[in-house]
């Protein structure tokens, strides 16, 4: 079954671990050529929304729809369609760069002659790959863990503080890979909590504290100034449930970087 969709749509999500609420009511919509920051400090549930997205859990009460339909609705078959990059970079470290590409390739019932030499390419490491993983840095390994989540050229490609412990060169690189996407019809969905990285990328910002979306809008200047107006907004409503410090959004803990 061949899927395509040309929308991602989160109506009234939430998520509850037990007794523990990570989201609530969460509604949003994205589209192809959005780069959307799920934005907020750490434990917001940005994590939790990109492991429903991914279709890796299931909200405990709403939908998503990918276009018209739900995961449920596409089955397996959706998973073809979504690329995803979380903490844990799934590269086998023993292996080469050529070798954990092909691995992934052929995981998809595709070619991996020409693919993977592209993505070698993409990903800056075409004279490393044949050296084993083990040997690169972790903006290499970064950059080759990104070109694996895209082998099968997905719609929907998400990605869990992509930008964590590297420096500028690597920091700049992945930015403008993930502008190609969007350029070439992607949608793109980045968690962090960097507001630095964020300003200037993103076009659609989502900002999430204590599992509530606090806004949904067109990403413009003064991102850290709008973010401290919804903060103390929401402290004022009452909408947050708990102090939740701005120094945990603004802070940056990429190596190399102030």
């Amino acid at each position: 079954m061949s899927v395509d969709f040309d929308s991602v749509q989160v109506v009234d999500v939430s998520r509850h671990f037990g007794r523990r609420r990570a989201l609530a009511n969460i509604s949003f919509t994205a589209h192809p050529g959005d780069i959307v920051g799920l934005l907020g400090p750490n434990g917001a549930g940005k994590s939790t929304l990109i492991t429903m997205l991914a279709t890796l859990a299931s909200p405990s009460k709403g939908e998503i729809r990918y276009g018209r339909e739900t995961a449920a609705r596409l089955g397996p078959s959706l998973r073809t369609r979504i690329g995803l990059l979380a903490h844990e970079l799934h590269l086998y470290p023993e292996l080469s760069a050529r070798q954990n590409l092909t691995f992934f390739a052929e995981l998809y019932g595709l070619d991996p002659r020409a693919l993977v030499d592209e993505a070698l390419e993409a990903a800056g490491l075409a004279d490393r790959a044949g050296d084993v993983v083990s040997s690169f840095s972790r903006g290499m390994r970064q950059r080759l863990a990104l070109e694996r989540s895209l082998l099968h050229r997905p719609r929907l490609v998400l990605f869990d503080e992509p930008f964590t412990g590297l420096d500028d060169r690597a920091v700049g690189v992945i930015a403008e890979r993930l502008r190609q996407l969007a350029a070439g019809g992607a949608i793109v969905m980045l968690a962090t909590h960097d507001l630095d990285l964020a300003d200037g990328l993103v076009t659609r910002v989502a900002l999430i504290r204590d599992g509530r979306l606090l806004c949904d809008e067109p990403a413009a200047p003064g991102l850290r100034a709008r973010y401290r107006a919804l903060i103390t907004g929401a402290d004022r409503d009452g909408t947050a449930s708990r102090p939740s410090p701005t120094t945990g959004l603004e802070r940056s803990d990429r190596g190399g970087r102030p």
